[in-house]
């Protein structure tokens, strides 16, 4: 029996989980063994599910407004792209960046930007520009780029031209651009079936003819409206195409030259002829209309004009009422409309403002991290060409993107065309000051070729030439 006792003794040792046995009785009762009060573990506490940070801020200022879902909103195009956008990117970067779009009217949006800078207030960490980047160099608004963007995978990637509209006449970038914007002509083929006139001579012919059955051949923005926007669209497309400029190449302006006076003679007679809508001098974009509705033949505008252009009706009465960013491209493609480049005179080659839609990180910026994030967001090939097509339009600055499907239309086809059969420039060329050159040339192209055709021209551009001059030093 001791050995039994003994090896279960060992046996529970072992395991740790026997209690005693108990001995056979003997003579002499076995005194107790002590109880031993053993702990009851506490429960353990459940875990708790990890915080998800709150992400930060990127605080975009953009013309665009993602809650307006007015479908004959001007900005249609560009809303519809937020809304559908913003949520994909916030959903992609959660926890890390939160993008916050703050609707800004277009005409307003760099004078406000830039006097927040200057007061030091509340400025964004993005700002879209489709202007010129002197303006906000010379006011000390914008972050210099240059280091940063050659840093950068997509840098060796871009359009040359698209860099050279970002770089400030210092010879750095301040903007990262998104796109270029070349000025073209669009044209309803009904109007002009054997091809837009190549000279101002065969404008002139074809335009008497088409007066003769109630159409006019042009229609542009030729008011002064805007602080003079119309120059960044149709009217530097006419100058530039008589060999004109607003600049001497060194800073100063200079309008008193033989081509601008050319062109100003030239806009003269098609407007006292009536070749011209009178809703090209009225402002609002009213210069649209005419053509939207297929009673004016042609349309200078910017390369992403279609953008604005929905509900058409062609001249042969088709309509095309998608009421989005294809109704334009679809008459493209039906053959009902095309693009080219503006009649040039004998030896000079047609030319056209290039703008750049691009981003700058404004002066003050809250969060630089998250704009330069953003940027590098933006200009993958998954999102580059979305971006360029469904907000800003244009060519994408990015040449790789050029090879994505949805520029394979022959609405882009065309335009490569008119480009490369163009001269575009900056209409601003060295001008350092351009929002205070844009309002003054607009203004006196006005008054001569409008206001007052009977106006010295001599005079009244050498008068505007000198206000810039005396101002700007």
């Amino acid at each position: 029996m001791k050995k039994r006792l003994l090896l279960i003794t060992l046996v529970c040792a072992l395991v740790a989980a026997c209690a005693t046995p108990t001995a056979a009785p003997t003579s002499a009762p076995a005194t107790a063994a002590p109880a031993v009060a053993t702990a009851v573990p506490k429960p353990t506490d459940a875990p708790k599910p990890t915080d998800v940070p709150k992400p930060k801020d990127i605080v975009f200022w953009t013309q665009f407004d993602e809650k307006n879902t007015d479908p004959k909103s001007d900005s249609v195009i560009g809303n519809t792209y937020l809304r559908n956008t913003m949520p994909a990117f916030n959903k992609e970067f959660a926890g890390k960046w939160n993008w916050v779009n703050v609707q800004k009217e277009a005409a307003k949006m760099n004078p406000e930007l830039i006097a927040a800078v200057q007061a030091k207030g509340d400025v964004p960490d993005l700002f879209q520009i489709s202007l010129d980047i002197n303006t906000f160099v010379t006011n000390g608004a914008a972050q210099d780029l240059t280091d940063w963007a050659k840093a950068q995978s997509w840098f060796k990637d871009m359009d040359s031209s698209a860099l050279a509209a970002c770089t400030a006449t210092n010879g750095k970038l301040y903007c990262i651009p998104v796109s270029v914007r070349p000025q073209v002509v669009y044209v309803w083929k009904d109007h002009f079936p054997n091809g837009y006139p190549k000279t101002p001579a065969e404008f002139l012919t074809q335009a008497a003819a088409l007066k003769a059955k109630g159409v006019s051949a042009l229609t542009y923005f030729g008011s002064t409206d805007l602080d003079g926007n119309g120059i960044t669209r149709g009217m530097t497309t006419i100058m530039f195409s008589f060999g004109g400029r607003y600049d001497d190449g060194k800073g100063k302006m200079l309008l008193n030259t033989p081509e601008n006076i050319a062109a100003i003679e030239f806009m003269r007679e098609v407007v006292a002829k009536g070749y011209v809508t009178e809703a090209s001098f009225a402002g609002k974009f009213q210069e649209e209309i005419p053509f939207k509705s297929g009673t004016a033949g042609s349309f200078t505008t910017g390369m992403n004009g279609y953008l604005f252009l929905n509900t058409l009706t062609a001249p042969n009465g088709k309509k095309y009422a998608k009421g989005n960013q294809n109704d334009f491209l679809d008459a493209i493609a039906s053959g009902d409309a095309y693009l080219a480049p503006f009649s040039a005179p004998a030896g000079k080659t047609p030319g056209c403002n290039l703008a750049s839609s691009g981003l700058i990180i404004p002066t003050g910026a809250k969060n630089l991290e998250g704009a330069r994030n953003y940027i590098n967001w933006i200009m993958t090939p998954q999102q580059n060409p979305n971006f360029v097509l469904q907000a800003v339009g244009g060519f994408p600055a990015l040449k790789t993107a050029l090879a994505d499907s949805q520029f394979q239309t022959p609405y882009f086809q065309q335009a490569a065309k008119v480009v490369a059969a163009s001269s575009c420039r900056p209409w601003f060329g060295t001008l350092t000051k351009p929002a205070v050159a844009q309002p003054l040339v607009m203004t006196v192209l006005y008054k001569l070729i409008k206001e007052d055709p009977k106006a010295d021209i001599v005079a009244a551009l050498k008068k505007a030439e000198d206000q810039y001059n005396a101002e700007v030093k």
